[in-house]
């Protein structure tokens, strides 16, 4: 499965034909993906501010393959990346129904945040 197609099955929408490649390159420190029978069935994205601070977005797991731990793996193996290119902190943003998913199942802490919707 290729991202775009991943994407819109893990986020429940039809493909949007986003450049993948293109943003991935420009805004990326890296990125971990799952394989399954040579099928992308997993991904995180890692973008950083070039300093301490990496953030997590577009984590993301087929929907038959959720529940098996393959996205706490991406997670781990994303704040292993992140910490080897110098970086002190990762930080996510998510849906209040994936609270125990990234803080009882990845270890993140749950913090004070600003938003401003743009």
């Amino acid at each position: 499965m290729l991202l775009g197609a991943l994407h819109a099955d893990g986020f429940g929408h039809p493909p949007d034909g986003t450049d993948w490649r293109t943003q991935l390159e420009r805004h990326s420190l890296g990125w971990v993906c799952a394989w399954e029978n040579g099928a992308m069935v997993g991904f995180v994205n890692v973008a950083w501010d070039g300093g301490a601070h990496a953030f997590l977005l577009d984590t993301v797991v087929a929907r038959h393959c959720r529940s098996r731990g393959v996205g706490a793996q991406l997670v781990a193996v994303a704040a292993e990346q992140a910490r080897a290119a110098a970086c002190e902190w990762l930080h996510v943003d998510f849906e209040d129904d994936l609270r125990p998913f990234y803080l009882d199942a990845c270890g993140f802490k749950e913090t004070s945040a600003g938003l401003i919707a743009l």
